[in-house]
């Protein structure tokens, strides 16, 4: 849909979905994100965003997602700020700071639109984020850091890696398997 991708709101939605895939973050840290969380220092694009506990991290950002935001910061945003001063990343069509239950919304729109079901929340793309850094050779304790997990075991629930990927990473990986 080349015409919807054009609207600010396409852009916002673009910027959104792109970073929760890249980094990971909750949507209480997507929604609560400023314009200053995100930083390209040096071609060095990467977020910061306050977790649970109060606990700020930093998360780096791939160059498709930077771009997503970029588009959204320069085209997107300045249409739904609406003359407000306001300094939220992600704003709703009042040029207000998208709420969770907006970002909800949005992503069943598309969900449903994509015809992928009700099975796919917000979570779903954290979820793909930790499983796809563990299989691509992530270790455990960097994916417990960008996801901003305190304890090693709750990130342990992304390593349900399937049968074939153990297999091809064991046939790899050991001497006698070559």
């Amino acid at each position: 849909q080349p015409a919807r991708r054009a609207t600010p709101e396409a852009k916002r939605d673009r910027a959104m979905l792109e970073l929760l895939y890249a980094t990971g973050m909750r949507v209480t840290e997507l929604v609560s994100l400023d314009v200053s969380s995100v930083t390209a220092d040096e071609n060095n694009p990467f977020v910061r965003c306050m977790g649970k506990g109060a606990k700020e991290r930093t998360i780096p950002i791939h160059d498709q997602a930077f771009e997503a935001l970029t588009d959204y910061l320069d085209e997107g945003r300045p249409v739904l700020i609406r003359g407000k001063v306001e300094p939220a990343l992600f704003l709703n069509r009042r040029g207000d700071r998208l709420t969770r239950q907006g970002f909800w919304l949005i992503l069943k729109g598309y969900a449903r639109a994509a015809n992928l079901g009700e099975d796919v929340t917000p979570h779903t793309l954290r979820h793909s984020f930790a499983t796809h850094m563990l299989r691509g050779g992530m270790p455990l304790r960097n994916v417990q850091e960008m996801l901003g997990h305190a304890n090693i075991s709750t990130t342990q629930v992304y390593t349900h890696l399937t049968s074939e990927h153990v297999r091809e990473v064991y046939e790899k990986a050991h001497p006698r398997s070559k």
